[in-house]
């Protein structure tokens, strides 16, 4: 490996903020802040969304029903006075 041209791999801790839910994962992410956690100090990265307050992989998505082509074609003229 060349010396001096990778970014630096490091133990970064991000805080989903939406589920206030904190990891720590490695990553060559640069960030000015520093947080303790669990009694060491990482760099902090703040989080909008992350696989702890995703609908998707939470469970929590709702599902759109797709009816068939039949089930609307009846549903739209289906007679009201059977």
């Amino acid at each position: 490996m060349k010396q001096g041209i990778h970014p630096e791999y490091r133990d970064v801790l991000f805080h989903d903020t939406a589920s206030d839910t904190y990891f720590v994962i490695g990553s060559t992410l640069k960030t000015t802040q520093t947080a303790d956690f669990e009694g060491k100090t990482y760099p902090y990265m703040t989080l909008d969304v992350s696989s702890a307050s995703h609908p998707f992989y939470t469970g929590k998505q709702s599902v759109a029903k797709n009816d068939g082509r039949i089930a609307k074609f009846n549903k739209r003229f289906s007679r009201k006075d059977k």
